[in-house]
């Protein structure tokens, strides 16, 4: 391996940027915990448990 090349990938290993930092797993963190918040609402709404609820005594009581 020539010394060129041998710098040449040190230079690209030193300034790789692949990945994500610790302020990026905290911003992905965060925005996935209001993601989930935001589901939970959702799915806890009186429409939705009202909509599941019907659903579920659909098939329960449906005839074969």
């Amino acid at each position: 391996m020539s010394t060129t090349t041998f710098r040449d990938r040190l230079a690209h290993l030193r300034d790789d940027d692949a990945g994500m930092s610790t302020a990026e797993y905290a911003i992905g963190t965060i925005a996935a915990a209001a993601f989930g918040a935001l589901l939970y609402t959702v799915v806890t709404g009186d429409s939705i448990v009202g909509a599941l609820t019907a659903i579920v005594q659909r098939a329960l009581t449906s005839t074969f």
